[in-house]
């Protein structure tokens, strides 16, 4: 049941790529009923496959899969519901991607790390700011990577008229650094209570995580401070984003990625 639950959903990502790619390699209108409604069922399908997979069983599995298409339904989610406000048609294929084969992965390769969050509430807060600090942050490594691009268009002299699909640069710009500044407030929340929530922070096998979520929290700090402090933009301001972006990642996935999918 999950295998088709799991192609439904996946089927469903393609088609709303495939929907959105036309338009931004031909400048010509995008359909965005078609897109919101492959969309919404896609994110429906998703949801019910990860209620199976997390919670069809004792405790919930959270293993790296199942966590990694967690965070690609969140991002999925949010990305969508700012689909309806902003143009960001550019971003869509490659989150909407990422979802699609995380969702497969997750289904089609089960993998187990079993725990019982309903016996530690003060875990589950965390892992839940977790969760969203670092969907917020991947999402704004792809609006730092969206800036450059336009950036590089219209420095570009050769390049052809800006496609009306794609939003202005001075509102990209001003999305990422508020999408940055929240994230970085719930990363701040993240590490507070992992020092106060999680006893064994510094075991073996979970000191990097910690480490390497401080050293992403004072890389976004010194990009906010540099931005609202010193006028900091262009390509400065997406190697500071991105590099934010793969530490966390390196911390959350790093050694469960070894563990789980290499070494089992």
């Amino acid at each position: 049941m999950d295998s088709l639950i799991a192609i439904a959903a996946a089927i469903l990502y393609v088609l709303a790529i495939a929907t959105i790619i036309p338009g931004l390699v031909h400048q010509v209108g995008i359909r965005t009923k078609t897109v919101l409604v492959s969309a919404v069922l896609a994110l429906a399908f998703h949801a019910w496959l990860l209620s199976d997979l997390i919670l069809g069983g004792t405790g919930q599995n959270l293993s790296i899969l199942n966590v990694a298409s967690l965070i690609g339904f969140i991002i999925s989610l949010v990305m969508s519901i700012a689909m309806l406000k902003t143009r960001i048609w550019f971003l869509l294929p490659v989150v909407y991607g990422f979802a699609a084969i995380n969702l497969s992965a997750a289904a089609f390769v089960p993998t187990a790390f079993i725990t019982h969050l309903e016996h530690n509430p003060k875990l589950l807060i965390h892992i839940s700011l977790a969760l969203f600090s670092y969907s917020t942050l991947s999402i704004g490594a792809l609006y730092a990577i969206q800036l450059a691009w336009l950036d590089h268009k219209l420095k570009n002299k050769k390049a052809l008229t800006i496609n009306p699909n794609l939003p202005p640069l001075m509102m990209v710009e001003r999305q990422l650094f508020k999408i940055i500044l929240i994230g970085t407030g719930l990363l701040t929340a993240t590490l507070f209570t992992g020092f106060v929530f999680v006893q064994d922070i510094f075991a073996q096998g979970k000191a990097h995580k910690g480490v390497l979520s401080f050293l992403a929290w004072i890389i976004y700090s010194i990009l906010l401070w540099g931005h609202y402090r010193k006028g900091w933009r262009g390509k400065k301001v997406t190697w500071f984003a991105v590099a934010g972006a793969t530490l966390l990642t390196l911390a959350y996935f790093g050694s469960r990625f070894v563990r789980e999918i290499i070494l089992s």
